[in-house]
């Protein structure tokens, strides 16, 4: 088979496309046929020598897919030729792909390879920030910062489902007008966004402020109402300031951290959360947005794309 793999870390230009040997399932595992390949950061900073990276060179990069099962253990319930998708496990940057059954989900007729890989690691990410880290209620004022980011956008349509009052912060006009065109019904620039909240919601702060940048955490303590809950999950622009303790205690605030592998613990727990993104999807609640997609052997060219943060919603790569 052929995969994006790299020998050594560095930037995009370390990336080759070459036949490696086709992967041999192990115990527990199904082989997996790749016609999608959700691109993330995580893979560049993999690339880079930054995030922990599983095998030896060369390096395969990618953690999530869809395709085709062309074999599975015996009472495993798969099928050969069943559409599944994965989000957290890895080598998927090839044309075959070995993955333990229990990260694999069956994709509905209606979701295709492109949108599953262009939405379950994602996807899965803002259901869980909407499930689990606050008790959201209708009505509720809820801050998205990096709203046209790949989670951003996903959270921002999910939130209005449910009922909340969305505030999208986003860096250019393009960015802000992706969200709009979602329905959002406040989008602000980065710059002076913390006295746009204010003034939104009327003074009192919102009640709650979905974090990812890192860098804005402390405004974003300030940006929430007394009692209310800061969501922080990300540093896209580096690490926070520290946070002293008694500022929380002052105004009653909650200072929530997440991670989505802290939720995805069981076969079921994937199955029941991919359902009800799946079903946001099918509903049109929820509209996944792929800004492009490259052959897998253009990935170099994708990754180029990627970091240059101009691209709006999710790279899909294409072997």
């Amino acid at each position: 088979m052929h995969a994006l793999v790299f020998h050594q870390f560095g930037d995009a230009d370390v990336l080759r496309y070459e036949a490696v040997p086709d992967p041999v399932p192990g115990s527990g595992q199904a082989l997996v046929r790749m016609r999608a390949i959700g691109l993330n950061f995580a893979d560049v900073y993999r690339r880079k020598g930054n995030y922990h990276l599983a095998g030896a060179p060369p390096w395969i990069l990618g953690y999530e897919g869809a395709g085709e099962v062309v074999t599975a253990p015996q009472r495993s319930g798969l099928q050969p030729g069943q559409r599944v998708g994965f989000a957290d496990s890895p080598f998927a940057n090839a044309e075959l792909c070995a993955v333990d059954v229990s990260r694999l989900v069956a994709l509905p007729d209606e979701i295709s390879f492109e949108m599953a890989a262009g939405s379950l690691l994602q996807g899965l990410t803002a259901q869980y920030l909407c499930r689990d880290s606050v008790a959201l209620r209708a009505g509720d004022w809820a801050v998205v910062h990096a709203a046209a980011g790949g989670v951003g956008l996903l959270l921002v349509q999910i939130l209005r489902h449910l009922g909340a009052r969305v505030i999208g912060i986003a860096s250019t006009e393009a960015k802000r007008k992706a969200v709009r065109d979602l329905g959002t019904e406040f989008v602000i620039p980065t710059e002076g966004w913390l006295e746009a909240v204010k003034s939104l919601t009327g003074g009192r702060g919102a009640d709650v402020v979905y974090d990812s940048v890192g860098t804005t955490l402390r405004e974003s303590l300030d940006a929430a109402r007394t009692g209310g809950t800061i969501v922080f999950y990300g540093m896209a622009a580096g690490d926070p300031a520290p946070v002293d303790p008694r500022l929380l205690m002052d105004r009653s605030l909650a200072l929530v951290g997440g991670d989505l592998w802290n939720v995805l613990t069981t076969a079921e727990e994937r199955q029941t959360r991919t359902t009800e993104l799946f079903n946001w999807i099918r509903s049109g609640d929820v509209t996944p947005r792929v800004s492009r997609t490259y052959a897998l052997r253009d990935g170099a060219q994708a990754h180029r794309e990627l970091e240059s943060r101009q691209s709006i919603g999710k790279i899909v790569l294409l072997p």
